[in-house]
């Protein structure tokens, strides 16, 4: 009798974190509260209802992730008063003569690449801004230039080993280094940023059709581009700010890219080198920090809690237990599986946890069916990357983009990012399996 009491009391508190997540979820789908306050609140009944206690939730917060953010975005404010992205805004419209597919491919092509080089959310925070301002400036809709960029960043991240955390997670776990991400990735992610680039292209042809069909509008574009000019040499341009920052941003990536060797955490380098530029520039502290998206990093502490509640309960892993480990011995159904069930669920929870259950889970998989040249960790990683373009909680890139259109003015739903996130990793998700398939096939 005891035995069967435990057993409903485990129950039930196995369901609580379940049915809180849902309802948080459904209530940030159909934009019922603000995400911050939903996941939040979440947070709230899982501790008042004990299921989960102070000291466990503080746990599940993912600090390095905190850090990484906050520093990134006190960094680029910095820059941003220096009036650096106002002189990129104008270099880009002369260059694009206004043309809107020439800024869709032009900013889509220096994503992707930041995004392998840097991490996304870096990425995101130095172009959004900049596109925002420059396609408003034209007349143009910002809404779908800031959803391909979020997507862009997203699919740009998972060539390299730096690029995306599910990466750096599988290369530390795994020991798969810096060479072979980006010799065996980076040729799929260049046919899925071209087909996908196209297919954005496609879907929004009206929008990014060539103004030089339209005299009218060229002769306004051409008077905007002079306009540009004129008010941007009008803006004062802190050159020494310039400097500091861009030195402070350019330190921050090399240390990015050499942590092996220096062995520096990118949340520790990333807030070391905003501080260091804070006190150098001897900006105002109290006005940069209200620039910092507050809300944003409130709702990620929420949803680190939330899936880690999830985590600590065996759900996380129950799933991935029950799913996998019934599938057979086929090489190829186990490495389609891992794929799509990877960039399913990280369309819906973070990457970052479900990466971290899944190693152990596919080393089960290798020891009773061995699958030559880490084909499984490279299906891994690209469920868990390209995934994430599911919905506008998926990435932490897409939840930044969103936050930072906000403090513009350009609303973008989760159903708006949804709508468009769907067909994408579809046409991801699709590629890739007939990449692994081919990968396969030739390594058996």
């Amino acid at each position: 009798m005891e035995h069967a009491v435990q057993h409903t009391v485990q129950h039930t508190s196995t369901l609580i974190p379940i049915v809180v997540f849902l309802i948080v979820y459904a209530a940030i789908t159909f934009e019922l509260v603000n995400k911050a306050a939903a996941t939040l609140a979440g947070v709230g009944v899982l501790v008042v209802l004990h299921v989960i206690n102070e000291h466990q939730a503080v746990g599940f917060i993912d600090f390095e992730t905190l850090m990484l953010l906050t520093g990134m975005m006190i960094l680029v404010t910095l820059i941003k008063k220096s009036g650096f992205f106002t002189i990129v805004s104008v270099r880009i419209a002369e260059i694009t003569k206004g043309s809107p597919v020439k800024i869709l491919v032009l900013f889509s092509i220096v994503t992707a690449l930041m995004s392998a080089f840097l991490d996304n959310v870096t990425t995101v925070l130095i172009i959004i801004p900049i596109i925002i301002e420059l396609t408003r400036g034209l007349g143009l809709n910002p809404k779908n230039y800031v959803l391909s960029q979020a997507i862009i960043s997203n699919i740009g991240g998972t060539a390299t080993l730096i690029g995306d955390p599910p990466n750096v997670i599988i290369g530390s776990k795994v020991g798969l280094s810096f060479n072979q991400f980006i010799l065996t990735l980076s040729p799929v992610v260049i046919v899925v940023f071209i087909i996908v680039l196209a297919y954005i292209w496609f879907t929004h042809r009206v929008e990014f059709k060539p103004i030089n069909t339209n005299m009218s509008k060229l002769v306004a574009v051409q008077l905007l581009l002079e306009k540009i000019r004129y008010e941007f040499s009008n803006i004062t341009i802190d050159k020494k700010l310039m400097i500091k920052g861009l030195t402070c941003l350019t330190l921050a990536i090399f240390l990015f890219i050499t942590q092996t060797i220096t062995g520096l955490a990118p949340g520790v380098v990333a807030l070391g080198m905003a501080m260091v530029l804070l006190i150098i520039s001897k900006a105002d502290v109290e006005e940069i920090l209200e620039e910092v998206e507050w809300s944003t990093l409130l709702f990620f502490t929420g949803l680190f809690i939330l899936v880690g509640a999830l985590e600590e309960y065996g759900v996380i892993n129950w799933i991935a237990q029950n799913v996998f480990m019934n599938v057979g011995d086929n090489p190829y159904v186990l490495v389609l599986m891992v794929l799509w069930v990877a960039g399913i669920a990280s369309g819906f929870l973070d990457n970052i946890p479900f990466t971290i259950t899944m190693i152990p889970i596919i080393h089960l998989i290798l020891e009773s069916t061995p699958i030559p040249n880490n084909i499984l960790w490279w299906a891994l990683a690209l469920g868990a990357c390209f995934g994430g373009n599911i919905t506008m909680i998926g990435a932490s890139a897409n939840i930044v983009s969103v936050g930072i259109a906000k403090k513009y003015g350009v609303e973008i739903s989760f159903i708006d990012f949804m709508k468009k996130g769907v067909i994408v990793t579809l046409i991801s998700l699709t590629l890739a399996s007939i990449f692994l398939v081919l990968y396969l096939r030739a390594s058996l």
